[in-house]
């Protein structure tokens, strides 16, 4: 049976784990939203387990989290970082979320990082490297979070050829998505380039126009980063009107 609650589901990045969602999950919540943050297939274990996933896995499992939150609220609103944003707006594509919420979603890889995921996922190296070790930890400006973020330590190289596959795979579905959108990026985030967030709100079907956010100090992980407590407040705002609207 279905309740009369306001749901919002949180989603990771690539190679992250729900820590990155959980101080904005708490945020959500204090605002009387049932929130879930889930674990996106092959993430917050062993990086074992990402090896072998594709990004339908990552698909099914959170249209299985969509499903199983809306069973319990009436609307439920989608939140992704990262790979969490590419999944939100695919999702919308599948489901019917009260609104969208992307942070930091990238469309493609730039710079050093891009090219050396191309190569050893679509080159002549293919094949020949099995995971990439992430140097320095993850992209935040936050040396604390930095310090205590349980992400995996490397990238499986299969994986990464998934993800830029997925990044694909949402660039051309992105006219499909109706859902009220929130994009939220940072210009000094080295891991997607903040165009990404300019393209995808230009790209999007929204039947209504797309907010976005550009923030000056974070790097990639807004969700947690040094301007996180503005990034709440204004998913908390947006999150609140749009799961509030008949």
């Amino acid at each position: 049976m279905r309740g009369d609650g306001r749901g919002v589901l949180c989603i990771h990045g690539f190679t992250g784990s729900p820590y990155e969602m959980r101080g904005l999950g708490e945020s959500l919540a204090a605002r009387g939203m049932t929130v879930r943050g889930m674990a996106v297939p092959g993430h917050a274990t062993r990086i074992e387990d990402l090896y072998e996933k594709t990004w339908r896995d990552w698909v099914a499992g959170v249209e299985a989290e969509f499903d199983a939150l809306a069973a319990r609220c009436d609307r439920v609103a989608v939140v992704g970082q990262s790979l969490g944003g590419l999944l939100a707006l695919y999702l919308a594509t599948r489901r019917a979320p009260a609104t969208v919420v992307s942070l930091a979603a990238p469309l493609w890889l730039e710079g050093f990082g891009g090219v050396v995921a191309r190569a050893l996922t679509k080159g002549p190296l293919a094949g020949r490297v099995r995971t990439l070790p992430k140097l320095g930890g993850s992209d935040v400006r936050d040396p604390a979070v930095r310090a205590e973020n349980p992400c995996y330590r490397g990238f499986p190289v299969a994986a990464l050829g998934e993800l830029l596959a997925f990044m694909d795979v949402v660039d051309v579905a992105l006219p499909q998505v109706r859902a009220p959108l929130l994009v939220m990026h940072a210009t000094q985030d080295h891991t997607a380039p903040v165009a990404s967030a300019r393209r995808i709100v230009a790209r999007a079907g929204s039947r209504e126009r797309p907010a976005l956010t550009i923030l000056p100090e974070s790097y990639h992980l807004i969700s947690c980063d040094v301007e996180r407590d503005r990034v709440a407040a204004e998913v908390g705002a947006w999150c609140a009107r749009h799961l509030a609207a008949t």
